[in-house]
């Protein structure tokens, strides 16, 4: 513990600009082989060794603190302190460990940014955010892994390693690094991984490029965000034939060739994103090994003749590819993963016809299938034919694309994204090509209709995504084994739907989540109404155990009532954006008391009278935002809700002791904005804020109203806070305290009248009674 004095003089330190940390100061031997750590001579462990580091501007002191000693230990640490001061203080020795910051995180801050102070993790050293202009000359020589990301090296000289001779992994992100020089690496042959990301190396790339070449061991390579170009990355990795991770993302290379990689034959990755190529010419054909290619965020126009075998992850996203075709040959592709995303693909990929695809991404492209047109003419024979210029010959290239897709083996693709595109229908037996299929997501394409049947290769399908579209009917030919056996996840939502298929989802033993949302369907039982012989279509989902998310927000529902989700297990059920759904009280959802826990009635007319929630013991999250709510229902005290939405409702209070019900006690986040509030009759919202552990996210938009005033209940002027004492104060209290000086002023003047008309009153009754008594 410091004394007073010393927090005095630190304090004063501190405000002319002086840093004074106190620290306990150990010497680490420096015989070789001797391990261990010892204090001063002299000096005991408990004793510890208090000095004093002082910064001030560009000057750097030690100072040992001048107090009565304790003891004569101490005095001796400090004497023997004091004459070691004299003398320069063994830098590569030194460890200083922090026993008291008195003002908190910023003298931390100030002293995790003192120039090397590197953190030691085992045999990895971080010097990340130091403001080194330099290598540090002073770690430990075992150091296997360095990191100087974000610090300020403009160059690396030929000394500047020297002393790490076990380096295996150097990091320089984010740096001024412009030159590595010829010889910086002769002594870190070992270098497994060099990261030399976001610098300025184009300056001087060519005697960079010689350094790198004495790094026979190197494997992982990054040279992304340093403007080169790909003549530059070529001289820079010439003479790496050991690498196995190459990236040049970020940079301005804008051409590839066969010469560019040459080298390169163990390379399994190569990332080359965000550049600007547009052409690439056989760049990759000498790479055997490599598996996994990267070329997203370029200006790639197309892929034809498609022919690396080996590779396994193939990443063309966000191009300007219109075409992509595979080299015909029956030769086994490995490609795994191909991402065609945010591209202008025309048609569907043609694919190589032997493959291990398992992932097919082609979302957000202009694809559409031409087998036949809108207007019913057919194109099942038309070809399509590719004209490859090369310099001065031309070749011819005649495609039928609908076959195409036929010969393409898709037996082993897992997951299939064609959203965002122009598909207006499938061709028959397109499905039919991938019995392994477990997500398939067709939202935000121009489907009209979409057909289920019990002999569809779709047993596998999980996920089925047909949302955004113009469904206008859902065909399904439901026998006695049923449809997608084994989906869970069934998106529907903002198609033109009226009605399900009967018993659609019979069958479905593991269906858990249904979005319906916006369309226009209503549930099942429906109620009689008077003149129809018929009862409108509706959607039946009583009895499907397994359903656990339902969502019907905006499909107009009417009048709910029965018993529409009997039978049924719901956690999840959003019924918000349905004004004519609710009316009266919420008999109809008592069957999912005991299993409901999140329950959103956004913009449902809902209104105070009649509301009860109490039976939910098991909501968690309640949306009443956007209705009619008048008053804060009082059912909700009593739940255990975590969170809860109010917003644009017509309350003007919440409880006043809601601080005191379960409510209070389990609630983590609330939203109250919108409301018109009355500003006299805030000690709910005083309440709220003292509750520790509750989130008002929308705090800051909370108003209330005063006298056709908008204020913000987080400060009420003074005169406003004065009226509403006067109006909420106790009336009868008030009426008390105006009719005491009537009282006290008829009290008086009745005590003087009495006082002056004394003898009088005596003698008239002396006269009466007709008796002589002595006073």
């Amino acid at each position: 513990m410091r004394s007073n004095r010393q927090d005095a003089a630190a304090t004063e330190s501190v405000a002319r600009g002086y840093l004074i940390i106190p620290v306990t100061l150990f010497v680490v031997s420096p015989e070789p082989g001797d391990p261990g750590v010892s204090l001063l001579p002299g000096c005991r462990e408990e004793a510890g060794l208090t000095l004093v580091w002082w910064h001030h501007m560009k000057e750097s002191h030690w100072k040992v603190p001048q107090e009565p000693p304790d003891d004569p230990r101490a005095e001796y640490c400090r004497r023997s302190a004091a004459a070691d001061m004299e003398a320069p203080l063994p830098g590569p020795f030194l460890l200083l460990v922090l026993l008291a910051v008195g003002w908190g995180s910023g003298a931390l801050a100030a002293w995790a940014t003192f120039p090397g102070s590197c953190e030691l993790v085992q045999s990895t050293v971080d010097c990340t955010g130091r403001w080194l202009s330099s290598v540090p000359g002073n770690l430990r020589g075992d150091t296997e892994e360095l990191l100087l990301d974000d610090n300020t090296i403009q160059v690396l000289g030929n000394a500047s390693l020297l002393m790490y001779q076990q380096l295996r992994r150097l990091s320089l992100t984010k740096n001024r690094l412009e030159l590595i020089q010829p010889g910086t690496f002769l002594r870190s042959q070992g270098l497994h991984v060099l990261s030399l990301a976001d610098n300025i190396l184009f300056t001087n790339y060519s005697l960079t490029a010689a350094a790198l070449s004495a790094l026979p061991a190197l494997r992982t390579l990054d040279l992304a965000g340093n403007r080169l170009t790909e003549d530059m990355v070529s001289v820079l990795i010439w003479n790496l034939s050991s690498l196995e991770s190459l990236s040049v993302a970020r940079n301005i290379i804008m051409r590839l060739d066969s010469s560019v990689f040459a080298n390169l034959t163990q390379l399994l990755e190569l990332n080359l994103e965000k550049n600007y190529i547009f052409e690439i010419d056989q760049a990759f054909e000498g790479l055997q090994r490599l598996q996994r290619l990267n070329i997203a965020y370029n200006y790639l126009p197309c892929i034809l003749e498609f022919g690396l075998t080996q590779l396994r992850v193939l990443n063309v996203s966000n191009n300007v590819i219109e075409w992509f075709l595979a080299l015909e040959s029956d030769d086994l592709f490995e490609l795994e993963v191909l991402d065609l995303s945010h591209n202008r693909l025309l048609f569907f990929p043609v694919l190589p016809r032997q493959s291990k695809l398992h992932t097919l991404l082609l979302k957000d492209n202009e694809m559409s299938f031409y087998q036949r047109l809108p207007n019913g003419t057919s194109l099942a024979n038309v070809t399509v034919q590719f004209l490859l210029v090369d310099g001065n010959s031309t070749n011819i290239t005649t495609v039928s694309l609908w076959d195409e897709i036929c010969h393409s083996n898709l037996s082993s693709l897992r997951l299939l994204d064609m959203s965002q595109n122009q598909v207006w229908y499938l061709p028959e037996g397109f499905l039919a090509q991938m019995p392994s299929l477990t997500h398939l997501k067709l939202n935000q394409n121009c489907l009209e209709t979409f057909h289920l049947s019990e002999g569809d290769p779709l047993a596998m399908l999980t996920e089925l995504d047909l949302s955004q579209n113009q469904l206008a009917e859902l065909g399904a030919e439901v026998g006695a084994g049923g449809v997608l056996p084994n989906l869970q996840l069934f998106n529907l939502s903002t198609n033109r739907l009226r009605v399900l298929p009967p018993e659609v989802f019979t069958y479905t033993r593991k269906i858990a989540t249904v979005d319906l949302s916006r369309n226009r369907v209503d549930l099942c039982p429906q109620p009689a109404v008077a003149g129809e012989v018929e009862s409108p279509p509706c959607v039946d989902i009583r009895g499907i155990e397994t359903l656990t998310h339902l969502s019907l927000a905006g499909c107009g529902l009417r009048g709910l009532g029965g018993h529409p989700f009997q039978g049924t297990s719901l956690m999840y059920l959003d019924l918000s954006d349905n004004h004519q759904a609710l009316s009266g009280d919420l008999e109809w959802l008592q069957d999912l008391a005991l299993t409901l826990r999140v329950l959103s009635l956004r913009n449902t007319s809902l209104s105070s009278t009649a509301v009860d929630f109490s039976a939910f013991n098991s909501l968690v999250r309640l949306d009443l935002s956007g209705n009619s709510l008048t008053v804060f229902p009082t059912s909700l005290s009593i739940l255990e809700l975590r969170s809860l939405d109010l917003r644009d409702n017509c309350l003007p209070a919440l409880l006043m002791d809601i601080a005191r019900t379960p409510l209070a006690k389990s609630l983590q986040e609330v939203y109250l904005s919108r409301n018109p509030y009355n500003c006299c009759t805030l000690g709910w919202w005083d309440a709220l804020q003292r509750l520790e552990g509750l989130r008002i996210p929308d705090g800051r938009e909370v108003t209330c109203s005063y006298a056709s005033r908008t204020l913000s209940p987080r400060a009420l002027p003074e005169p406003v806070l004065r009226s509403c004492r006067w109006q909420t104060a106790d009336l009868a209290l008030l009426y008390l305290v105006l009719a005491l000086p009537t009282c006290l002023t008829l009290l008086v003047a009745f005590a003087v009248v009495f006082l002056m008309l004394k003898q009088k009153l005596l003698k008239m009754v002396k006269s009466r009674c007709g008796a002589s008594n002595p006073y």
